[in-house]
Parts: C-alpha cells; structure tokens; sequence
C-alpha cells in the first residue's frame, strides 16, 4: 500500500513538472492563432477546436457563453498631478 501511494505521489510529480495539458494547450493556440497548412480547411480548424474543448472545458464553456458580450466600458484617464515649480521643503 504504501508502494501504491509513493508511485502515485511521483507519478503526479512528474506530470505537475512537465505540464502536459499545459503544453498541448500552447501547442493547439499555436495552430489555431499562427495556422498551419492543415489548419485551412474546415475540418483541420473542427479538429482542432475539438481538441481544444477536450483540452480546456470550462475555458471552451465560458467563451461560448460570452461570444457576443459589448466590450467593457474603459475607465477615465488617470490624473497627474503638474509639478514643475520647486517648492522649498528645507523648512
């Protein structure tokens, strides 16, 4: 048993440092962003976002839902305060 749970223990290790759903996440924004030859047709661009869904469903969810929200209201500038005079502060 406890064989068991240090084998699963390293296992998780090894899969939390090398990252494979991160990495095949880059990988596919890559070909969908930078588009290969393959990714011209539609069923290349189907295949693709499929993965995608597999990949990441609750990003996939999310951008449906919110496909065609307005863009957010941007805020007002900030203000600088003009500080050109010296003022003398060696009172």
């Amino acid at each position: 048993m406890i064989a068991l749970i240090t084998a699963a223990l390293a296992v998780g290790y090894v899969l939390g440092r090398l990252r494979p759903w991160d990495r095949l996440d880059t990988w596919l924004w890559r070909r969908l962003t930078f588009g290969g030859r393959w990714t011209r047709t539609r069923r290349g661009q189907l295949t693709v976002l499929a993965v995608d869904a597999l990949v990441r469903p609750a990003a996939t969810v999310r951008l449906w839902r919110h496909r065609e929200d307005p863009e957010p209201t941007r805020s007002a500038a900030v203000q600088v305060a003009d500080i050109t005079e010296e003022t003398d502060c060696a009172n």
